[in-house]
């Protein structure tokens, strides 16, 4: 009898068997690829969300967009998400996956850039389809901005939609891992696309608005790719592989009666109202702050884009580290009321300092670094407060809670700007480059969410203290 020491099969079935055994989340390289992947898509959403904020004056000259069309344009990417499409987002992702709520986000993100894209083109401005329509009613707004508020409606289902499903398939590949990082590394790379937007807004549009949307539509096209390509070269393998393993279904059965297990958890709650006061106080800002450093500074409104565009590019840097300190150290709710007190700080330079450019980008780096703070630590607490089977659902009625204030903070801040600059914006209209407005109520008004934030910090620590939920507590498990 032959004894063979070589036997091909055996290799294989035991290289088969330790592939199987360990799961690809359990290889850096496939987890922080398949971040990659959709932290590009989430990348190309923020340059798109971006790409009019430093283009408000171009607008108001080109478009005759006053404030207030501005301020309802800019707060539209919320308006359907308040009223229900959010939660249906979450209950969508619970029921049937990351894959396929992940594609459908991405679809409707590119079907809404290019709806807003023609609202802003000659063809649709010189009498073209619904251009009459539009233009009958709410003469406060010209027919671009209610065909481009519809389009950027369009594209805030999807966008929303996305940061759920990137939110829980990060908690898939991450849990247990260096869960926060991950996440700080996702949003550090999509506000890169937010800085590419202050930075190069101005530049790419050439004095035409729509050509930074023709940009950003166009990157967005490529975002939807590199979600495909994770969706299908990464999620669907892990799936199988869990499978495999037997561990049990890849998502664990929803019910609808676990949203009001959600609900009266007092500390998701805390973080909700943490998290719509702290957002509320950073996204309408942006809208309008490069407006504000034209105006108190006497910049262009290049010069502003930079100065604004410096906020996201400390981000870039500062969340990742903060999401490994908390992964290894802990003190997420500590860190939340840090970052809300930092918010107020900000704002409050802005309201009541001295038209100092240096002093301005002191604030800015300042509002990054609370920037940095609280999204490092909030996404990643949540998973601690809720259980895995209905966490779309709960990071899903967080966007919801969060957008309400994204959606009317915008459009309120632009009525205050009318109402406490009577006739400026006509004169602004009409060409005339001495008018500016005066900004120190809405930067007041900022500056008193970032206080009221804190306090849902302070609440929320003292929750955690109560029941254990271990936010405290540093992330990665020993």
């Amino acid at each position: 009898m032959i004894n063979c020491k070589f036997d091909p099969l055996k290799k294989f079935n035991k290289r088969f068997m330790e592939q199987i055994k360990h799961a690809l989340n359990e290889s850096k390289t496939a987890r922080w690829t398949a971040l990659f992947l959709i932290a590009f898509t989430m990348l190309s959403a923020y340059f798109f969300v971006d790409a009019l904020a430093p283009l408000q004056k171009l607008l108001e000259v080109n478009y005759k967009w006053n404030p207030a069309a501005y301020g309802t344009f800019s707060g539209s990417e919320y308006y359907l998400n308040m009223f229900g499409f959010l939660l249906i987002s979450g209950i969508i992702l619970d029921k049937l996956g990351i894959r396929f709520t992940g594609l459908l986000s991405t679809g409707l993100m590119v079907g809404g850039a290019f709806i807003k894209m023609y609202a802003l083109t000659d063809a649709f401005n010189s009498g073209g389809a619904l251009y009459d329509f539009l233009n009958s009613f709410l003469s406060y707004m010209p027919a671009s901005a209610k065909l481009a508020a519809f389009g950027y409606a369009i594209f805030g289902i999807g966008v929303e939609m996305c940061g759920i499903t990137v939110s829980k398939a990060i908690v898939k590949w991450f849990k247990g891992k260096e869960l926060a990082m991950a996440m700080g590394m996702e949003m550090a790379t999509a506000r890169m696309g937010a800085s590419v937007a202050f930075f190069f807004s101005s530049y790419i549009a050439g004095g035409e608005p729509v050509n930074s949307v023709i940009f950003g539509a166009a990157l967005m096209s490529i975002g939807f790719l590199t979600f495909l390509t994770y969706a299908v070269g990464y999620d669907a393998r892990l799936d199988k592989q869990i499978k495999a393993n037997n561990t049990g279904s890849t998502e664990e059965e929803f019910k609808f009666s676990d949203l009001g297990k959600i609900i009266s958890n007092r500390a998701f709650w805390y973080i909700s109202l943490l998290c719509v006061l702290f957002y509320s106080g950073v996204f309408p800002f942006l809208k309008y702050a490069v407006n504000m450093m034209e105006s108190n500074l006497g910049i262009t409104n290049e010069q502003g884009g930079w100065i604004a565009g410096l906020l996201p590019v400390g981000t870039i840097l500062l969340t990742p580290y903060f999401g490994n300190m908390i992964d290894k150290k802990g003190k997420a709710a500590s860190i939340m009321m840090l970052g809300a007190i930092l918010l107020s700080v900000s704002h409050l330079i802005f309201a009541v300092g001295p038209a100092n450019m240096a002093l301005y980008i002191f604030a800015i780096l300042l509002l990054g670094v609370a920037f940095s703070l609280v999204p490092a630590s909030l996404w990643p607490s949540i998973p601690k407060v809720v259980e895995d089977r209905y966490l779309g659902s709960a990071y899903a009625l967080v966007f919801l809670i969060q957008n309400w204030g994204l959606g009317v903070i915008p459009g309120l801040i632009g009525v205050v700007i009318e109402a406490v600059n009577p006739g400026v914006a006509d004169k602004i209209a009409a060409g005339d480059t001495t008018a500016v407005y005066v900004y120190t109520i809405p930067m007041l008004m900022f500056a008193s969410l970032g206080i009221l934030a804190m306090i849902f910090g302070y609440l929320l620590k003292k929750e955690d203290k109560k029941k254990g939920y271990g936010l405290e507590l540093p992330n990665i498990r020993s």
